[in-house]
């Protein structure tokens, strides 16, 4: 599978080939800030603690990644495609004088390397989820976990799965291989 993002003026765009080599331009993930609570309800789920290191993939202005030092003193780093919001979440860790714990890349999602990842949130898609589950299993290591606002990651059934205010937060554990 292979995937590549653009933008198309201030639309988000994904051209994904799947492993039959069919090729799909599906609209990407637009920034949707996520209510405090969400972000605390998934970093709970996903139990982090100051030993993780946390990848927010499609970060945003930062939230979850700036909340994972703030409370939970666990180093975080945000991977977003938009340059904007790169610069924005920044600006949001120097405000909140978390600069030490956290940082942000501006990538392409599918090129990020999991490996250094003990938990990995996403707010993105169902089309992007179902096609990074695959890279998930397969560069996580056991025992990683993945909490994902709202969408599933298609045929991979969450582990545990909790409801606020109507929104669903999933959780997933990598198991052994």
């Amino acid at each position: 599978m292979n995937a590549r993002f653009f933008q198309n003026g201030d639309r988000n765009l994904a051209l994904i080939k799947d492993e039959s080599g069919r090729t799909q331009l599906t609209f990407g993930v637009n920034f949707l800030p996520m209510p405090p609570a969400v972000v605390g309800l998934m970093l709970r789920l996903a139990a982090v603690s100051p030993n993780d290191t946390v990848y927010d993939l499609g970060c945003g202005d930062g939230r979850i990644v700036i909340e994972c030092a703030k409370t939970y003193g666990a180093r975080a780093v945000g991977f977003d495609y938009d340059p904007r919001l790169i610069q924005q979440a920044t600006e949001n860790a120097r405000n909140a004088n978390v600069g030490s714990l956290v940082r942000f890349e501006r990538c392409d999602l599918f090129d990020v390397s999991l490996c250094e990842a003990t938990v990995v949130t996403l707010y993105l898609s169902p089309t992007i989820n179902s096609h990074l589950g695959r890279k998930l299993l397969r560069e996580l290591r056991p025992g990683s976990r993945v909490v994902s606002c709202v969408f599933e990651m298609g045929d991979w059934r969450p582990d545990k799965t909790e409801i606020f205010e109507g929104l669903p937060v999933h959780l997933w554990s990598i198991p052994n291989k």
